[in-house]
């Protein structure tokens, strides 16, 4: 060993938490500890949770909230991803029915404006016919309504 780099290496006394000292080498001379020998529970057999920095409350804490009936986040992203879907489908359902809406309203408008022109003509064959057309449109589009709702 090299001479005058090592610390001096002397008897130490340790002084434990609970009040047990006792006597072993180092490079302190006096030493203080939380646990012994004589208080630590692996020895003295007793079921003594030891904290020093609040780490079981913490994670008693923590265990408490996740048994709580608060969803986790990844649950809550999930939630908003389905409402945000949900919402969606809802929007395209409602833009498909003023469409078709305004698509019935189109034709009645068309086949009254033949009628007025077949009326206007003198035509009263032409005018039973129109409505019979507008009659078998309207159901053809109740149809394909239904069809694109499946």
């Amino acid at each position: 060993m090299k001479p005058g780099i090592h610390p001096k290496y002397v008897e130490a006394t340790v002084v434990c938490a609970c009040g047990n000292t006792f006597t072993t080498r180092s490079t302190r001379p006096n030493l203080r500890t939380d646990l012994c020998n004589v208080c630590h529970p692996f020895y003295t057999g007793e079921q003594r949770i030891v904290d020093t920095a609040g780490q079981v409350e913490r994670f008693m804490r923590r265990m408490e909230s996740a048994s709580g009936s608060a969803p986790s986040k990844r649950q809550q992203r999930l939630q908003a991803r389905a409402t945000k879907i949900d919402e969606d489908r809802r929007r395209e359902e409602e833009a498909r029915a003023a469409a078709d809406a305004e698509a019935r309203a189109a034709r009645r408008a068309a086949a009254a404006a033949a009628a007025e022109a077949a009326s206007a003509a003198g035509e009263a064959e032409a005018t039973a016919e129109t409505a019979s057309i507008v009659d078998e449109v309207e159901s053809a589009t109740g149809e394909e309504a239904a069809l694109v709702s499946e």
